[in-house]
């Protein structure tokens, strides 16, 4: 199987239909388009906040799209935060087919929308990267000084994500994802979620990645939760220790 197929096969799961949107929890916002280097067009939504001047980039996981997102973005919007969430290439209204580096380009584009298009300080961007997200987060802070960022429930690499379920297909793409490899190149304060029950991303592994990672940097155990439901479980004090760690950066 070429790496290709592999990749689209266990990887991403893309959804084209958007089942709502930010105005079916009560928030305004921005239809945005944007187009990569390479020439894919990229759908998004930026979400202003009038009393805010701090924007977060959202970077979602490997299923669905951003609809999927909508009521995470409305607590996101609750603290303070304006808010841009865009799908990568083959996700909701975007183009294009996904793949790794595709995901590199499309969060470029999406940094280069808030800064050029909307004239947003690079001090002002606290980046967010939930699962597959935290991964494509890790490799664009690689490039970019950010003043916070903030991983949940990511991975060392996508290889080891699959190696306790499929071990020959791990072997396949050992270097796919990885960063394990990238995390020691960002030098901006981190913040770890992830919980001790996640059936997808094993906690030691997200465990692992921390520790890898520089200074500053804090680990949040979050008891009894899963991949998915990480902010349901943590309530309150997960979004107390979320606006405390953005104010304190930014």
């Amino acid at each position: 199987m070429e790496e290709q197929e592999i990749e689209n096969s266990y990887i991403f799961f893309p959804e084209q239909d958007l089942l709502m949107t930010p105005r079916n929890v009560g928030l305004s916002y921005e239809d945005v388009y944007f187009t990569t280097d390479d020439g894919v067009n990229l759908h998004g939504w930026y979400i202003p906040n009038q009393n805010s001047d701090k924007v977060l980039l959202f970077f979602h996981g490997n299923g669905g799209n951003i609809s999927h997102r909508v009521e995470n973005l409305q607590f996101l919007h609750a603290l303070g935060l304006n808010i841009f969430i865009f799908d990568y290439r083959g996700y909701g209204q975007s183009g294009g087919v996904a793949s790794e580096n595709g995901t590199y380009q499309d969060a470029e584009a999406a940094l280069s929308y808030l800064t050029s298009a909307k004239g947003i300080s690079l001090s002002r961007i606290v980046v967010f990267g939930r699962s597959l997200g935290g991964a494509v987060a890790i490799d664009l802070a690689c490039r970019h000084s950010f003043p916070a960022i903030i991983l949940e429930s990511t991975f060392t690499s996508f290889a080891d994500l699959l190696r306790p379920f499929f071990p020959s297909i791990a072997d396949a793409i050992k270097d796919t994802f990885n960063s394990l490899k990238k995390i020691k190149r960002i030098s901006a304060p981190l913040l770890f979620f992830h919980g001790n029950r996640d059936e997808l991303v094993a906690y030691d592994n997200g465990k692992e990645l921390f520790t890898a990672a520089n200074e500053p940097k804090e680990f949040y155990h979050i008891e009894g939760a899963g991949h998915n439901d990480t902010y349901y479980f943590g309530g309150e004090p997960y979004w107390q220790k979320t606006k405390e760690f953005i104010e304190r950066n930014l």
